[in-house]
């Protein structure tokens, strides 16, 4: 639900509401034509791992914790932060540089 409205649905040729399943298609499908056509090869992405890449992104560019928990639907806010922001060791250096020239 998104400020009162759901049911958001996104068809298919024949008009069916797209599942899981469509997605997963459509990824497998744009995967395999880029590595048919580019020497380097991409790994197996899924939408699942782009809403990990979506959730890390915005923590790492500083988006309020609440805010992000909202847009990623989750009802407990350490989902969000424990589950898909995957920070590491750069991204610590980045910020205590960062607070640093503050002071």
């Amino acid at each position: 639900m998104i400020d009162g409205d759901s049911g958001f649905l996104i068809l298919d040729k024949k008009d069916m509401p797209e599942v899981a399943l469509h997605w997963e298609k459509h990824f497998a499908w744009a995967l395999a034509k880029h590595n048919r056509i580019y020497k380097e090869q991409l790994p197996k992405i899924t939408s699942h791992v782009c809403r990990h890449t979506y959730c890390s992104n915005m923590a790492k560019s500083g988006m309020n914790p609440k805010t992000l928990q909202y847009l990623m639907g989750h009802s407990d806010i350490g989902v969000t932060l424990n589950t898909y922001t995957h920070l590491g060791l750069d991204d610590a250096k980045e910020e205590i540089e960062r607070i640093s020239r503050l002071a």
